[in-house]
């Protein structure tokens, strides 16, 4: 089991419209064919206005054929693309972690 951690360092002030965007999205997540997110903010961390979104799949082939043909139906992915509409606008630098679950 893998867990998948998309870190996203916001620009000032806007973060919860991303987490807005995060947690429709987690929403549909499953009519799409991805597991269910969690989605964090920063209480405290190593920048102010940081968003995680936080997955888990059995392993990383899952992972990147999910990444690559997503399952969902013409109007859900239509739905999942006007969600994320202008995220860039709202974000600094991100980055991606995975980590192998042991025991």
């Amino acid at each position: 089991m893998y867990v998948i951690r998309d870190v996203f360092y916001c620009k000032p002030g806007k973060v919860r419209a991303m987490t807005e965007k995060f947690v429709a999205m987690s929403k549909l997540a499953g009519k799409v064919g991805m597991p269910p997110m969690k989605i964090m903010t920063d209480f405290c961390a190593e920048r102010y206005w940081t968003i995680v979104s936080e997955m888990e799949v059995a392993d990383l082939g899952e992972f990147e054929k999910m990444m690559a043909t997503p399952s969902g139906s013409a109007e859900d992915m239509k739905q999942m693309e006007e969600i994320m509409k202008g995220y860039h606008d709202l974000v600094d630098h991100g980055k991606r972690e995975i980590y192998k679950l042991e025991g």
